[in-house]
Parts: structure tokens; C-alpha cells; sequence
């Protein structure tokens, strides 16, 4: 969770050079008083042209950028959507809004989607498939991607927590047909809360636009409270001072990634060589944003016992272990329209639920000093001692 570790005085000068020029912290019209600094709209701009996509819109979280999304696609409330079963809450819950049947897959070693098990689960009512790319790991897009394709179904990518990374050099969230991104307090690149999406389409950028921001147009030959509608919608909107501290954090992710990577590769050189220990996998010409260290361990005792040895010594895991009932759909018996497709969520998902109750995250934070990293390898091998 490194992009708030790195909040200092570039931000703050993007903010007040808001409050200076400006004023206008609403990203839309008001021209007049604003003297030409539209930040929401720099940052959406520097952001496409990062990740060499043609149109991203910038909304108010991650879980409104899959919200909007859906939004694009006018679901009908028989139309399904396949995600996976391990991923954050937000994913089913975007879908439900949407008024969409949500449709869980197995995940496979990659902790990511099982492409198996999402060509069996595509039928005559599936309209989209949200791959997620959990905890900056890639899933395996080149098999997902054939399958989706084959089938004419549009390909989501949640990278809430894969914001820097890519796969066989082409950014996460613009591999598919629509990326969504998050920007919150724990996330690679912060603005407090914030979201952004990539589109391949014009047209679904279009009818994003205008559903996050109430329907509006924006005709520019028009006052904003005279704006002409193209549908319904809601308030999605980044704010100005969102945009402006997106555009100095965007300035910072290839150094947020790159030393995350290099913290990641240090603490699995000094435990890697443990018998009980198993190496998250992921897709070959792979360049992950290492947001976490994932191993697996023989059972879930030994990965509580992780967690039990990382807090002794004042540190801890990030969702794996203690907080996979908010990551892991066989636990979402509070969600109804889940039990739709799977009515027994407890048995309904047996191989991800296996391979995650072994599993242990090491969170990747940048100021992290040498001794606490051998902290953290010391604590593991302890805990894993026979």
C-alpha cells in the first residue's frame, strides 16, 4: 500500500495550484471561473497516456469504476456476469447493482480466475466476464481472452490492485475491453478515494461518461443547467482535488512499482528455500506490481501460524489469512442473488477454498527498513518450523 506512503509536497502543490488558478474543485463546466485547470481532466489525459489506452474516465472509487462499467452495457436483470470467487467484495456487489445475476469461477494457482472453470460456466445469458488481477498478480488474460472472445462476451479487468502492472508488455486494464482501477488509501497510486476506466469503445466511454455524471452531455454550447441528457445515471464524479493529487501519484508509479518489486524479490530470496513452502504463480512474460508477497503453506494452521509470528514482532498479513471472508465469495452468504447460481456457497467453491486457506500474503510497503524485511523472513521460518 505504498501510494500514501509517498504523499509530500508535489501533491500539495498540485492542490494549490488548484486553489490558486481556480477554485472550481467541481470537475465539470463553470469555464469562466476555473481560468483553463481542469485537474480531473489532466489526470484522466497523463493517465491514458500511460497505459496507452485511447479514452479513460475518472470516477469517485474503484468499486464505481466496475459500477459504471456495467453501467455501459444496459444489463437486463436475466444477464449474467462471471467473476471469481476470490476477490474483494466490491466485484459481486458492482454486479448486483447493476441488476446483473452474479457467477463465481474457481480460481487456479495464480490465485486469478480458472479459465476451466469459466468456459463452463458461459451460457446463452452470460454478457460479461470481470477477470480481477488479485493483489497485482496477472491473471491468465491469452486463455481468457480466447474464451471471451469466442463466446461475444466483454472482458472486464478489475485491477484495483494491479495499477502498474503488465502482461507480455501491455498495462493490466487495457488488455480486455474495459479496465477498471482504484485509487484508494491502500492502493499503488492514492487519491483518498477515486477510481479510473479504460475503454476500447467509443461508444461505451460515451454512455459511461454521461451515466457517472447523472445522464449530462456536457454540450459545451450550453450552460451546465441547461445541459441536454443521453440517459439516466448517477453521481460518480472525481473531484478536482482527486485530480490533482492523481497527477502527481501517476508521476510516482514507476517507482512505486519498481521498488515494490525489489522489496517482494528480497523477502522471497530469504525464505524461498523452505520445504513447506509454495510460490504464488503467475502467467509467463508476467511484470507484477508485487502489492503482495503470496505463498502457500501445508494447511491453514501453518498460515495462521504465520500470521501468530508476524504479530509478535509488531507486523502482520494483508487478507490472507484473517480477512478472506471479505475476499472470498463461498463466504457471501449475506449477498442473495449469489445463492441464484450457487445455492450453497459453503461447498460451492472447493478448490479456491483450499488453495486460500493455505495461502499467506506479506503486505509490500516501501519504507519498510532491512531490518524489518529479515524481521518478516525470520518470523515465517519460525513459524514453519517442523
Amino acid at each position: 500500500m505504498p501510494g500514501h506512503e509517498l504523499i509530500d509536497k508535489k501533491e500539495f502543490l498540485e492542490i494549490s495550484d488548484l486553489f490558486k488558478k481556480s477554485k472550481t474543485l467541481f470537475r465539470m463546466g463553470f469555464e469562466d471561473k476555473r481560468k483553463g485547470i481542469f485537474k480531473v481532466n489532466e489526470f484522466e489525459k497523463k493517465f491514458a497516456k500511460k497505459i496507452n489506452t485511447k479514452f479513460t474516465l475518472a470516477v469517485s472509487s474503484g468499486t464505481a469504476a466496475l459500477r459504471v462499467a456495467l453501467a455501459s452495457l444496459n444489463l437486463k436483470s436475466t444477464d449474467e456476469v462471471i467473476t471469481q470467487s476470490f476477490t474483494f467484495v466490491a466485484t459481486v456487489e458492482s454486479i448486483v447493482e447493476a441488476r446483473a445475476i452474479p457467477v463465481c469461477t474457481e480460481i487456479d494457482d495464480t490465485l486469478n480466475m480458472c479459465p476451466i472453470d469459466l468456459e463452463k460456466k458461459i451460457n446463452k445469458n452470460t454478457r460479461a466476464v470481470i477477470v480481477v488481477h488479485m493483489l497485482g498478480v496477472p491473471a491468465k488474460m491469452s486463455e481468457i481472452k480466447k474464451i471471451c472472445k469466442k463466446n461475444k462476451i466483454i472482458l472486464i479487468e478489475d485491477t484495483a490492485w494491479g495499477c502498474g502492472a503488465k502482461l507480455n508488455n501491455k498495462y493490466l486494464g487495457t488488455i480486455g475491453d474495459i479496465g477498471a482501477f482504484s485509487f484508494d488509501f491502500a492502493k499503488t497510486i492514492t487519491t483518498g478515494e477515486g477510481g479510473m476506466i479504460s475503454f476500447k469503445s467509443k461508444k461505451l466511454f460515451d454512455l459511461a461518461k454521461a451515466w457517472h455524471d447523472h445522464g449530462h452531455e456536457n454540450n459545451p454550447k450550453l450552460p451546465r443547467w441547461e445541459d441536454s441528457r443521453k440517459s439516466s445515471g448517477f453521481n460518480f464524479r472525481m473531484t478536482e482535488m482527486q485530480g490533482a493529487v492523481g497527477i502527481a501519484q501517476l508521476k510516482k508509479l514507476n517507482y512505486i512499482v519498481k521498488n515494490q518489486r525489489k522489496i517482494y524479490d528480497y523477502i522471497w530470496s530469504k525464505i524461498k528455500y523452505l520445504p513447506q513452502i509454495q510460490k504464488r504463480s503467475y502467467p509467463k512474460n508476467s511484470y507484477i506490481s508485487a502489492d503482495a508477497l503470496i505463498f502457500l503453506v501445508n494447511n491453514n494452521h501453518r498460515a495462521k501460524r504465520c500470521r501468530e509470528e508476524l504479530i509478535k514482532n509488531k507486523m502482520s498479513t494483508k487478507i490472507l489469512p484473517e480477512a478472506f471472508t471479505w475476499h472470498f465469495a463461498g463466504e457471501w452468504d449475506h449477498i442473495k442473488q449469489l445463492k441464484i447460481k450457487h445455492r450453497n456457497l459453503r461447498t460451492a467453491f472447493p478448490k479456491s477454498r483450499k488453495i486460500i486457506k493455505r495461502a499467506v500474503s506479506i503486505p509490500i510497503n516501501l519504507k519498510t527498513s532491512i531490518l524489518k524485511l529479515n524481521t518478516i523472513s525470520k518470523s515465517i521460518i519460525e513459524a514453519l518450523k517442523i
